[in-house]
C-alpha cells in the first residue's frame, strides 16, 4: 500500500534552516504530483509548496525565496528544504501525493484532491 513518511522537522531559531524529506512507497512515485502542507495550531492546513510530476515547482508566498521544494526519482523521494525561517513557520508539515497520476496540482490545490498523507513532522522556530 502507499506509505508517505517524513522526516527531518525540529526545533530551530529565527533565520535558521531544515530540511524535510518524505520517503515514499508502494506506488509509482514519479507520475504524481508531490504537495508539502503545513498545520498550526488553530488553522488550516494550508499548502506551502508542490512539485509536478515533469518537475515544475510552485510556491506559497509566504515562503517563496526561502523554501525550495525538490524530488529524487530514483529515491522516491521529495524534499523541502527551508531557510531564513520564521516564527510564523512553526507547524506540522505534512507530504502528499496526489489521487490522480499526471495530474497537474499547485501549492494552493485543495487537500481534498491528494489522496495520500504521511504523518507528520514537527518544526518549531523560536525568535
Amino acid at each position: 500500500q502507499v506509505q508517505l513518511v517524513e522526516s527531518g522537522g525540529g526545533s530551530v531559531q529565527a533565520g535558521g534552516s531544515l530540511r524535510l524529506s518524505c520517503a515514499a512507497s508502494g506506488y509509482t512515485y514519479r507520475n504524481y504530483c508531490m504537495g508539502w502542507f503545513r498545520q498550526a495550531p488553530g488553522k488550516e492546513r494550508e499548502g506551502v509548496a508542490a512539485i509536478d510530476s515533469d518537475g515544475s515547482t510552485s510556491y506559497a508566498d509566504s515562503v517563496k525565496g526561502r523554501f525550495t521544494i525538490s524530488k529524487d526519482n530514483a529515491k522516491n523521494a521529495l524534499y523541502l528544504q527551508m531557510n531564513s525561517l520564521k516564527p510564523e513557520d512553526t507547524a506540522m508539515y505534512y507530504c502528499a501525493a496526489h489521487r490522480t497520476p499526471y495530474w497537474r496540482c499547485y501549492y494552493y490545490t485543495s487537500p481534498r484532491d491528494f489522496g495520500y498523507w504521511g504523518q507528520g513532522t514537527q518544526v518549531t522556530v523560536s525568535s
